[in-house]
């Protein structure tokens, strides 16, 4: 079970629920030291006062605002769980809204709340129940490490959820990154659907959801471990460069989709929406006899012993030219 990081209590309305903060998510990633390359001692980052010149200890050190270069305003733990804040000791709820109406790019890391005792089960499971039922989630109030912060509490099984949220002025401003004026046709959004279509899952398991990055670097640790070459990494058929034709991309994109779904592409052939299927190619006589007369000519030309002179056969191929 994962250790409590903060206690206090759900604030909805006039009904409070004591709680347990719990993480809700853990990290899988492989962690590397610094080590000196000559004779791989570690190299660690020591804490060193600028006055003084020498190591201080972790009692030593505080929390401090700098007003100047020569003027710091101390600031204790003590300070900072004594302010005058509803939201020092509580996660108060201040509305219910749609979850659609939340920009993904707000939400943070999610904890679970978790019940403190036979006290809160009650009023847990009325929380959790009725945000279920409305389809909606709440946005709350909460102080953590110094700071007042704003987090949405969502349903997640029989637990709730709490994800840590950015105030809007912490969001930047998208509109200088926006591409220059350009066209799309409706033809290549059709196509795009198309492609949305075939890549469509119903949940998110499987191997394209694994963390591939961290099983290949614990492969390699463990081969240089056992004094032996990593695995090698397939090649891919990917071939990069600038996308010249967006529809003909498309359609190779949904052809592979389909291919590692195990669809048979070839089973039936069906057009990307609005995407006309490419002509077939012509015979030689739907081509002006001036261009199906130069073709023949310049092939039994190439076909000519490489003693005889072509130029004649040339000549003749050209023919007058028209007016």
């Amino acid at each position: 079970m994962p250790r409590s990081i903060w206690s206090g209590a759900i604030s909805f309305g006039l009904v409070t629920v004591p709680i347990h903060v719990v993480g809700a998510t853990e990290d899988h990633s492989i962690r590397f030291h610094r080590y000196h390359l000559a004779d791989q001692g570690r190299i660690r980052t020591r804490k060193v006062c600028e006055l003084e010149d020498r190591e201080v200890r972790a009692d030593e050190i505080g929390k401090g605002y700098e007003l100047a270069s020569t003027q710091v305003v101390p600031v204790t733990d003590e300070d900072l769980r004594e302010l005058p804040l509803p939201t020092a000791k509580a996660i108060e709820i201040v509305a219910f809204v749609p979850l659609a109406s939340v920009d993904p790019i707000r939400i943070g890391d999610g904890y679970y709340l978790q019940p403190d005792g036979q006290v809160a089960a009650k009023p847990y499971k009325l929380l959790r129940q009725a945000l279920a039922r409305s389809a909606k989630v709440a946005v709350a109030r909460y102080a953590w490490s110094g700071r007042e912060r704003l987090g949405l509490l969502r349903v997640r099984g029989e637990a709730i959820v709490l994800h840590a949220m950015r105030w809007p002025d912490e969001v930047r401003d998208p509109s200088s990154l926006t591409p220059p004026p350009v066209e799309v046709s409706e033809e290549e959004i059709g196509g795009a659907l198309a492609l949305m279509d075939t890549m469509t899952r119903e949940d998110l398991e499987g191997d394209e959801f694994r963390d591939t990055y961290t099983e290949a670097v614990a492969e390699l640790i463990e081969a240089k471990r056992e004094h032996r070459e990593p695995e090698a990494v397939p090649e891919t058929d990917e071939r990069p460069g600038q996308v010249l034709d967006l529809m003909a991309a498309l359609q190779e994109s949904v052809s592979k989709a389909k291919e590692s779904r195990g669809e048979d592409d070839h089973a039936e052939v069906r057009e990307l929406p609005g995407r006309k299927r490419a002509p077939a190619k012509k015979a030689p006589a739907a081509k002006s006899p001036k261009t199906a007369k130069t073709a023949k000519t310049a092939k039994g030309a190439a076909k000519e012993p490489a003693g005889k002179k072509p130029a004649a056969k040339k000549a003749a191929a050209r023919g007058p030219r028209s007016a």
